[in-house]
């Protein structure tokens, strides 16, 4: 590595470290911090041969604080628990494979901090994450670099795929999925014939926004505005006077349920009494705590993750993990827990593949981008040459009374 890049990255593990010790979001399980540790990551040595067990690092990384945290929380307590359950399997194979949960507050520039601290420590040879869109799109350009192989169960930005990096993978579906299918079941089953289509100028809400725009103007729902809004601001009432008289039936709004819930709890204090939709940027029980329980209803959107509860062996999952580990299920928690087990898949089948040795990060990146026809608890997992999962769908929920009620898979 030349002398200029190594700098650049110690440089940055210094400004993360003294960070994340303020919000606490430089630990994984154990206290394993991701910070450089003594290793060869060569494929050299062999895991088991003198009895003693050689370290492994999986990171989940994701915003584990801040009013994003539901989604890194989630897909961290998925994940955590998914390898709690293959620790000793790999401890057979003479490995300890650890987590380290990084907190990247879904932030870009963090992203980045983040994933060069990652690279930088030779143990770490897989990211399950990054969760929300932005900040896999940074990180990805660093991971790039040095082969580290990721699997997100939630970044959705279909420009993640598209940049033509090999060591990018997702487990859920594209933007260009959720928005268009979002928009067509606005039309055919919510009978929606005008709208308002608004998103907060950020990656994963203006990539939603967009696709769903294009897709109402494409079947012939009257688009009577598109406007993009600050994220964070307390205050949306110039923009919503000006959307109420437009008289839309439905206002679609790409963003997150932190300024979601405001703009609903606006909306309905100025009269509106038409449909709300958005993305899995809704999914939080914050949404109706912000919105509130009465004004949350008709409030629609659309999910990369299925009822988990559908079926009993999903129920008999969510009882045994909440049993396990004293969390609620999330968002996230299917995916976080899907997305280990594809990362965890992968990492045995290039140890394998290395005679038992510690493999390298290249050889555990060919051997996740190989997945084929995984067989996950939530999702089934093929990956195309461009990292998306051929298996991901999109699925549609509404707020019934202060509850997520589940409608359906959207078609």
């Amino acid at each position: 590595m030349k002398k200029q890049k190594s700098l650049s990255i110690l440089a940055a593990t210094f400004a993360l470290s003294t960070l994340l010790a303020g919000c606490g979001g430089g630990t994984g399980t154990g206290g394993q911090s991701a910070t450089p540790q003594p290793s060869n990551n060569s494929g050299g040595s062999t895991g088991g041969a003198s009895g003693a067990t050689e370290k492994l690092v999986i990171a989940v990384v994701g915003p584990m604080s801040g009013q994003y945290s539901d989604y890194g929380s989630t897909a961290k307590a998925g994940a955590e628990y998914a390898l709690k359950e293959k620790k000793e399997a790999f401890k057979a194979l003479g490995f300890d494979v650890e987590l380290s949960a990084q907190d990247d507050q879904a932030d870009p520039k963090q992203g980045v901090a983040v994933a060069q601290m990652l690279i930088s420590n030779p143990d770490v040879v897989g990211v399950v994450g990054h969760a929300t869109t932005g900040a896999s799109i940074t990180a990805a350009a660093q991971y790039e670099q040095e082969k580290l192989v990721m699997v997100s169960p939630s970044a959705t930005g279909s420009d993640l795929t598209e940049q033509g990096k090999k060591i990018v993978h997702r487990i859920c579906a594209r933007d260009d999925q959720q928005g268009s299918k979002a928009a067509i079941f606005a039309k055919n089953q919510l009978n929606v014939k005008t709208a308002f289509v608004m998103h907060d100028k950020a990656a994963y809400g203006q990539g939603l926004a967009e696709e769903v725009k294009k897709q109402f103007e494409k079947d012939g729902v009257q688009v009577l505005g598109y406007e993009g809004v600050t994220a964070g601001e307390k205050d949306y009432s110039a923009i919503l006077t000006q959307i109420l008289a437009k008289n839309p039936e439905m206002i679609y709004f790409g963003g997150y349920y932190s300024d979601a819930g405001i703009i609903v709890k606006q909306a309905r204090e100025k009269g509106f009494k038409g449909v709300f939709m958005g993305g899995d940027g809704y999914d939080s029980a914050d949404m109706v705590k912000i919105a509130g329980a009465e004004n949350a209803n008709n409030v629609v959107f659309t999910s990369t993750v299925g009822d988990m509860g559908a079926t009993e062996d999903g129920k008999k999952w969510i009882t045994d993990f909440e049993s396990a580990t004293g969390n609620k299920v999330g968002i996230f928690t299917s995916f976080g827990y899907d997305s280990m087990g594809v990362m965890l898949n992968g990492l045995e089948e290039a140890i394998k593949a290395n005679g038992g040795k510690k493999p390298t990060r290249e050889q555990v990146l060919e051997a996740v981008h190989k997945t084929k026809d995984y067989k996950g608890k939530f999702v089934n997992v093929t990956f195309n040459e461009k990292g998306d999962n051929d298996f991901a769908s999109v699925y549609v929920y509404k707020y019934e009374d202060g509850k997520k009620v589940f409608m359906g898979e959207a078609k």
